[in-house]
């Protein structure tokens, strides 16, 4: 893996990670993928929840947005705790680097601002299991909530990096990320929201 360099980008630029081509070239993602991969999960979910298992309107509404405040949770936790752990071994420096450091040295690198299916896709179905342990019957419509917060999450944050975003809330939004990266990244941990910031006193 190169190492990391000495700066932080702010073009559009990338660095090679891996020495195999093979690795290399699944390290990057269209910032589209996302969508085809995970829109037909919400639909199927939500079909799932209305007419396979009979559940009115309301009741599937209310799982989704619970689904998504969920994920809004989920995107804080990781964000903070995984993806700004500070290892101290060798690998894990390497791991970190991997995961989430070269973002934060290429941040506007437009391949590498959504997560790699090889990743996404065994996560999702963990965490449907999860979700079927805890939820039981009722996992369709709050999963389906779980992965549009996810798709939400993914879109806004190649949108905070590449679009102008120049009014309102998305303006709000990009200012507020963009401070995490050329500011202070041990703050303003929410992407998508800021909420789970304010809950546990993170936001400068």
């Amino acid at each position: 893996m190169s190492k990391p360099p000495l700066y932080v980008s702010t073009k559009n630029e990338t660095v090679r990670m891996f020495q195999s081509d093979f690795m290399e070239f699944f390290s990057r993602v269209h910032p589209a993928t996302p969508l085809f991969l995970y829109l037909p999960v919400v639909g199927y979910m939500l079909y799932t929840a209305l007419w396979t298992q009979g559940f009115s309107l309301s009741a599937v509404g209310g799982l989704f947005l619970g689904g998504v405040l969920c994920w809004t949770l989920l995107e804080y936790l990781i964000h903070r705790y995984i993806f700004h752990y500070e290892p101290k071994t060798r690998l894990g420096k390497r791991l970190h680097y991997i995961i989430h450091g070269v973002h934060h040295d290429y941040p506007n690198d437009a391949r590498r601002l959504v997560m790699p299916p090889s990743v996404s896709v065994p996560l999702a179905f963990f965490f449907y299991g999860i979700f079927l342990l805890i939820l039981g019957r009722f996992a369709s419509g709050a999963f389906a909530g779980l992965v549009f917060g996810y798709i939400c999450y993914d879109m806004l944050h190649y949108a905070t990096h590449h679009f102008p975003m120049k009014h309102g809330a998305l303006l709000w939004l990009k200012q507020y990320h963009l401070r995490h990266h050329y500011k202070d990244d041990h703050v303003g941990y929410g992407i998508s929201s800021p909420i789970w910031d304010y809950v546990f006193r993170t936001r400068k």
